[in-house]
């Protein structure tokens, strides 16, 4: 049953999709004060909503300098509509400016992934390759 499980997935219905951000320490500054107040209203047209921000990071293995934020989309596309989109990249110099940042989008897994099945193609392609 576990080779079955990436089938649960319906044809067509994506998979939530991730934001997410790793800044670095800087000095507070009040265009990043400005670009937390308004980047909700970004996030709204595309479905966002934060899952991670001005969280404390417990590090429990390398280090990691800085805080994480996590931003949840219904969809990659989305996800990548918001960042792309007019309005975002209107506020986005108001925090770049200001904080060096690494920021990903990510697709999510579907439901009823199995990593055992993931294992076993990797081995699979180990074993060819």
């Amino acid at each position: 049953m576990a080779a079955d499980a990436p089938a649960i997935r319906r044809k067509g219905s994506p998979t939530t999709a991730y934001a997410i951000a790793h800044l670095r320490p800087a000095a507070p500054h009040p265009e990043v004060f400005e670009y937390i107040e308004r980047i909700q209203p970004t996030l709204d047209p595309f479905g966002g909503r934060f899952l991670v921000h001005d969280a404390e990071v417990e590090v429990t293995e390398g280090s990691w300098p800085g805080f994480v934020v996590v931003i949840a989309f219904p969809d990659l596309a989305r996800a990548r509509g918001w960042y792309e989109s007019p309005v975002y990249r209107e506020i986005l110099p108001l925090r770049t400016r200001h904080n060096d940042a690494d920021v990903v989008l990510v697709a999510g897994v579907p439901d009823g992934y199995d990593p055992v099945v993931t294992a076993a193609k990797l081995r699979a392609a180990a074993a060819t390759g």
